[in-house]
């Protein structure tokens, strides 16, 4: 964890994205809480890590993004070398596309 933005505002904010509980309920919070710009530079960065675990290039990324190869070279920087943010959120998603297609295919 970074103790630079470790404090209460920042406790308070992640505990306010936690209790959303749908999609839409994500989108109604972010776009009080961003600017467009803000929420597109969040979500283009997502897609690089993405991207980036996937083992595509960065001439792929930028064509596919619109990110700079100064934010593709930060998100893999992000990646090898950070709190490991990324890894853990794409591996939750996995187990849950995993559990319900595995759910799906039993109905």
């Amino acid at each position: 964890m970074n103790k630079k933005i470790k404090s209460e505002s920042v406790d308070h904010l992640f505990e306010a994205v936690l209790c959303l509980k749908t999609k839409e309920e994500c989108y109604d919070f972010f776009e009080d809480l961003c600017t467009v710009n803000e929420l597109l530079s969040i979500s283009q960065r997502y897609e690089v890590a993405s991207m980036l675990r996937n083992h595509r290039t960065y001439q792929e990324i930028a064509e596919k993004t619109g990110a700079s190869t100064a934010t593709i070279s930060r998100v893999n920087r992000s990646l090898n070398y950070g709190n490991d943010g990324y890894q853990l959120v794409m591996e939750r998603l996995i187990q849950d596309c995993e559990k319900n297609s595995r759910t799906e295919k039993r109905i």
